[in-house]
């Protein structure tokens, strides 16, 4: 007895702990809290604006370059000079101070197509940024409904354990009575008390994984990890889905698919920008410059100069061998861009499998719900009609658990079957890469 009042003190406060909450955490509400809180997701938008930086006009190649320079020296010599007369003067300390500033413009004309192709090429990483930031929102929301689902089954099986421990209480007072008054023995209840503490030792560890998940779902969220909530425990399916159709899309939409297609495009880009090295390049200079010269040696024929000028040149580079470097470097382009379609024709059979191998995984998710449900049916009517009879004490208190215990296992059975065909579906639905296009 004193062990039973110690499960029920315990059950009581921490049924109480789980249950002293009243916000329902929607699930339109998770979704939004995982997009904004979410690290992985921040890291995958941080790259994509690194990428998207990349392909812009500024790193293209496309616009000059545009330096200053400036400088200043001071020469001081003790020289000595013979005249044409013959006349010796000679200058201590002599004096020279010399300036320059200039402006220089260098702009190449032409590469051999290289800048146009990395520029195509920055363009397609940074396309191909947004589709892996889409992947990776398209795996945390299947690893937030993964948990959410999971604690939602808990929220379910904790419900359904806290009614097998009241009707085990019900059980209990029953046979207390009909001891009292003489029609059973004292076996009856202490089968009852037994009975007690093991749903009660169940109860207590489905809040604890109910806990537990809780905590593993904010870690998702990226929230105070103690903050209370409950699930919301409505399933609805997508309906009229068709193997063919979900084929068909995976085919266009599947993210896995667009990213390496996009693989192959920077490979053939990068074939190309190897390919200019066989061309010349041609380029632009100008410069703008100021020079000043100060001397004050008797011996100097000017003691001071100043020019300013404009100085312009075209000119020309041709690589006509560089010791076989852009020869190899095509060479390994050429194999690089081969990869990527022996990597595409690999990823579409792999999503292909991953779609039909879904489909198979949702039908057969939802056929075991169907029949999960029914027995769940079946099980309800046996437990009531077995009641009615224990109450008239037709039946042995043995017969009343085993019909307690198959309605809580069909119970538990039917709610697991529920969330995993569920799963299976929104499974399907990333592959298929509509993921992001229905209302969950």
């Amino acid at each position: 007895m004193k062990n039973i009042l110690f499960i029920f003190f315990t059950l009581f406060f921490m049924g109480f702990s789980v249950k002293a909450q009243d916000t329902i955490l929607e699930k339109e509400e998770a979704i939004r809290l995982v997009l904004e809180n979410n690290l992985d997701i921040q890291v995958a938008k941080n790259t994509r604006e690194i990428d998207g930086n990349n392909a812009t006009i500024l790193n293209s190649g496309y616009l000059p370059t545009v330096t200053a320079n400036a400088g200043g020296s001071i020469d001081k010599q003790d020289s000595e000079g013979v005249l044409a007369n013959g006349d010796t003067r000679t200058a201590d300390g002599a004096e020279t101070r010399r300036y320059n500033a200039s402006l220089n413009v260098n702009y190449t004309l032409f590469d051999g197509l290289g800048r146009h192709y990395n520029y195509k090429s920055f363009k397609e990483r940074s396309e191909q940024s947004e589709l892996q930031v889409r992947q990776t929102i398209e795996n945390t929301i299947l690893q937030l409904f993964s948990v959410y689902y999971e604690v939602a089954r808990l929220t379910e099986n904790t419900n359904n354990l806290e009614q097998a421990l009241e009707i085990s209480k019900d059980r209990l007072t029953r046979a207390k009575y009909q001891f009292e008054y003489g029609q059973n023995t004292g076996l009856d209840v202490l089968n009852a008390e037994v009975d007690i503490n093991t749903d009660s030792i169940n109860l207590l560890n489905s809040r604890q994984q109910l806990r537990n998940t809780m905590r593993d779902l904010n870690l998702i969220l990226n929230r105070d990890l103690s903050a209370q909530f409950e699930a919301d425990t409505t399933v609805s399916f997508v309906p009229g889905l068709q193997m063919e159709a979900m084929y068909g899309e995976a085919r266009l939409n599947n993210v896995r698919l667009q990213i390496v297609e996009k693989d192959i495009n920077i490979s053939n880009y990068s074939l190309k920008v190897a390919k200019s090295g066989y061309l010349p390049t041609i380029g632009l200079t100008g410069t703008y410059g100021w020079n000043e010269s100060n001397n004050n040696s008797p011996l100097a024929f000017t003691l001071q100069n100043t020019s300013t000028g404009v100085t312009g040149a075209i000119n020309l580079t041709w690589n006509l061998f560089d010791g076989g470097r852009t020869i190899t470097g095509v060479k390994n382009a050429k194999i690089g861009y081969e990869n990527q379609e022996l990597l595409k024709k690999q990823t579409e059979l792999e999503v292909e499998r991953d779609i039909r191998n879904a489909w198979d995984s949702y039908t057969n998710a939802l056929y075991v719900l169907e029949v999960q449900e029914k027995n769940l049916q079946t099980n309800q009517d046996n437990f009531n009609r077995t009641d009615e009879r224990y109450k008239l004490g037709q039946i042995t208190s043995i017969e009343f658990r085993q019909a307690q215990l198959n309605l809580l296992n069909a119970e538990l059975a039917k709610s697991q079957a529920k969330y995993n065909a569920k799963l299976a579906e929104l499974q399907m639905l990333q592959i298929s890469g509509q993921l992001l296009n229905i209302e969950f």
